[in-house]
């Protein structure tokens, strides 16, 4: 049978099939499992003939070597299908890595989390990291800020694995991917990330919601002024 792709090329390069054994006698075992013994090449090959079939070497280091009788496609078939879920699997066991600032501008954000958006898409788990510089570490609330609204803003591409954990002079989450996603996936990270205002970065317009950010003058409502007093005239004597 005629190999349709790259891959399945090199699958082959490693297994001999039909005409391209040349050994005198091999050990077969037939579509159904079935072992026939040891035969002729020859023999072997015409009765995976007379069923539509391949003849195929899957041991060749044995004495003699062991040939089996199968739909070749198939088979390569399902030796790509197991190699891709070990590679998924290995994949599922590291993650890519995103990082970001307190005071991270505006459009720096954009581009991070639509990069971080790919990676989920793409079934990779995702670690978002804050780096904390000089006294930003006394103010870590707003790197556990920033990581809430990245996440929030990656909620239709992935969950969060891993809550905001403080480690060293970073703070960081981890999300997996989700296994069904809505088409549109980035409106809502362009849509929000534009919605700061011109010239003020993420930090800040995280800093100036934060209750330690604003002034003893602005939490207090604002009193009524008293009524002004009104002099009386004072009497003629």
């Amino acid at each position: 049978m005629a190999l349709l792709s790259k891959e399945r090329k090199k699958i082959a390069r490693d297994l001999r099939t039909n005409e391209m054994i040349r050994i005198r006698e091999v050990r077969v075992i037939d579509d159904e499992g079935q072992q026939l013994g040891v035969m002729p090449t020859a023999r072997a090959l015409a009765l995976a003939q007379e069923k539509g079939l391949d003849l195929v070497e899957v041991a060749p280091t044995a004495v003699p070597p062991v040939c089996r009788i199968l739909d070749y496609g198939q088979y390569k078939y399902e030796l790509q299908k197991r190699e891709r879920e070990a590679k998924k699997k290995q994949k599922s066991q590291t993650f890519k890595e995103i990082r970001l600032r307190v005071k991270i501008d505006v459009n720096d954000l954009r581009t991070k989390l639509r990069r971080a958006a790919e990676f989920l898409d793409e079934g990779d788990r995702v670690k978002v990291t804050v780096q904390f510089r000089g006294r930003e570490m006394t103010h870590a609330n707003l790197g556990r800020d920033l990581l809430v609204k990245a996440a929030d803003l990656l909620a239709e591409h992935g969950t969060v694995e891993r809550q905001p954990l403080l480690e060293g002079r970073s703070m960081y989450i981890v999300m997996a991917s989700l296994e069904k996603r809505p088409e549109k996936k980035t409106e809502r990270i362009t849509e929000d990330a534009a919605a700061a205002p011109t010239g003020e970065t993420i930090g800040d317009a995280i800093a100036a919601r934060s209750p330690a950010a604003v002034g003893p003058q602005e939490r207090v409502k604002d009193k009524p002024e008293p009524p002004a007093e009104v002099s009386q005239p004072m009497e003629q004597g």
